[in-house]
């Protein structure tokens, strides 16, 4: 009988994991079943996707085997229970590796489909994805599996995981792809790719070809195959940075990015910022970027013949937050210290911060995220001595003022999502 990852999955969850889960958690056993049903799907679709970026093989081959032993009833009724929450944690991590911050996303989506509260579906997500993985990780390593292997696994495997998702699971959304079917694409891709490299490879040298005819023959050969690689490495570059993990968002931040460096990335190869000194009333000099939210800020105050008023805005350039959480990273708070400094060097203005996302993944949850982020900074920002009375609040946008349809390019989208300072009065 051949190798069914679905099923197999599906029977770790038994009916004592499911009685558990609902006594645990305070939902129906009803409830606990259906979330379960989309759980198991959502989680191989990820994994699928991760496996469709090139160089991701192997790294995800490690990863499943290392979970293989989570793959049992009794880890996850643990967890459920208290006992293992080192399976929670487990659990969180991997779902970062795989969605990055679209976890919200999905954890939401999850609740609204099963009719559970959302913090009974990120516990069942959480303690699930390792029992759902390490059922990979154990057929991976019974039967020895390559990277190329696994992927073909993978491949066998995806139009079953795919159909499995229930219709009411936009997964395809939440992963910025333009339909369910795209994601079994990208396997079929690489694995096409590696049977042409490998065709290609396998050149005909006559036995009596001379010796240097046979060294220009290989020279070319490994000529072009440097070629067709770094274009499919350019090419892979360009792609939707959502399928890696984090992501590194345009502008400043979004409900679906961990980083943001509008300038600094692009989504490509580092660009050189030109560094410079900002110098406050006070005195205080700043380290900053050139065009840069400090130089921005900075010469609109002096400029006494611009005015303030709720439609002037400056993005952050150099904020990020912790993958799929409200959470600034401590890097962050250099920036945040030099907002701080310029209120203070500025005491009569009086700013307020707004957040904003893209169109993609659920309107409810990127509106509540973004709200989160941005009241995140305000809340930075008075630890970091600006005077309360100068902040007037945080406002989320979620995708309100997106100008790029979910589904644009994106380059387009990484433009809608964004942290900023309005400056109301100065």
């Amino acid at each position: 009988m051949s190798f069914d990852l679905l099923e197999s999955a599906k029977s770790i969850f038994n009916n004592n994991v499911v009685s558990q889960a609902s006594s645990q958690l305070g939902e129906s056993e009803g409830g606990i079943q259906k979330a379960i049903s989309g759980i198991i799907p959502v989680v191989l679709a990820g994994l699928l996707n991760k496996a469709g970026s090139p160089g991701s093989a192997g790294g995800l081959l490690d990863l499943v085997k290392g979970v293989a032993g989570d793959a049992n009833p009794s880890a996850i009724t643990g967890a459920l229970q208290g006992g293992t929450g080192g399976l929670l944690s487990k659990g969180a991590d991997l779902l970062r590796s795989l969605f990055g911050d679209k976890v919200g996303s999905i954890t939401g989506m999850l609740s609204s489909f099963a009719g559970i509260k959302e913090s009974s579906a990120n516990t069942l997500l959480q303690s699930a994805t390792p029992a759902t993985l390490g059922t990979v990780g154990q057929y991976a390593a019974q039967n020895n599996l390559s990277p190329n292997s696994f992927l073909s696994l993978l491949d066998s495997q995806k139009d079953k995981i795919l159909g499995a998702i229930p219709g009411g699971l936009n997964i395809a959304g939440i992963l910025g792809l333009a339909n369910i079917g795209d994601l079994g694409k990208k396997i079929g891709s690489l694995l096409h790719m590696d049977t042409a490299t490998t065709t290609a490879g396998a050149v005909n040298i006559k036995p009596d070809a001379k010796p240097g005819s046979s060294r220009w023959l290989w020279s070319l050969l490994l000529i072009l195959i440097a070629i067709i690689l770094l274009w499919y490495l350019m090419r892979g570059c360009g792609a939707n940075k959502h399928d890696g993990i984090p992501v590194t968002d345009s502008v400043t931040t979004s409900q679906l990015a961990d980083s943001a460096t509008m300038t600094v990335t692009e989504g490509g190869p580092v660009v050189s910022r030109e560094s410079i000194k900002v110098t406050l009333p006070d005195g205080v000099v700043l380290d900053a970027y050139k065009g840069g939210i400090e130089d921005q800020l900075v010469v609109f105050l002096k400029d006494n013949s611009r005015a303030a008023g709720k439609d002037v805005w400056f993005d952050f350039d150099n904020l990020n937050f912790k993958t799929g959480s409200a959470e600034l990273t401590e890097e962050s708070m250099k920036q945040v210290g030099n907002i701080a400094a310029i209120m203070k060097a500025f005491p009569k203005a009086k700013i307020k911060i707004g957040g904003y996302t893209d169109r993609t993944g659920d309107s409810t949850l990127n509106l509540r995220l973004s709200k989160e982020r941005a009241e995140s900074v305000v809340t930075a920002l008075k630890k970091s001595n600006t005077n309360a009375a100068q902040l007037l609040g945080a406002e989320g946008y979620g995708s309100q003022f997106a100008k790029a349809a979910a589904d644009a390019p994106e380059e387009e989208r990484k433009k809608d999502r964004h942290i900023s300072v309005s400056v109301r009065e100065k």
